[in-house]
């Protein structure tokens, strides 16, 4: 069965936004590709080409992470209607990675605790990524 990876899409800084999670959530990024690196390169207009195309980042735990640039040519509205969840074995870990991504950004529900987790927060980080963060999630 496959798993669904988070396709994320940034207005120009893509290649910013994921140099910024491949250090605070500690992967690798294994693709970066600008139009100008692409196949299709003779394709993409020249005020174009710098913006990513595909960018992966592999997380620690086998996790995936993708992600481009909207076409300059689309309108761009951000992020909305889904947050992304990361789940983490110690309240401890889960609150670096909330204070991290939530530096520059907007804590939306402070770290708390709650009956699926020992702790849990909300927040948009300074890119416009709504994330859920819990730390040592509890059985339903």
């Amino acid at each position: 069965m496959p798993h669904p990876i988070a396709y994320l899409s940034f207005n120009g800084n893509c290649k910013e936004a994921m140099h910024y999670y491949e250090q605070v959530l500690g992967g690798k990024i294994t693709v970066m590709m600008s139009g100008a690196d692409s196949p299709m390169a003779a394709m993409i207009p020249a005020e174009s080409a710098h913006r990513i195309l595909h960018a992966r980042l592999e997380l620690p735990d086998g996790g995936l992470l993708f992600a481009g640039d909207c076409p300059q040519q689309m309108p761009y509205d951000g992020i909305k209607g889904v947050s992304f969840t990361l789940n983490y074995d110690t309240t401890e870990e889960a609150s670096k990675i909330f204070n991290a991504l939530a530096e520059g950004g907007q804590v939306t529900m402070p770290v708390q605790a709650a009956f699926w987790a020992k702790s849990w927060g909300m927040l948009v980080d300074k890119y416009g990524t709504p994330w859920i963060i819990n730390g040592e999630p509890q059985p339903l």
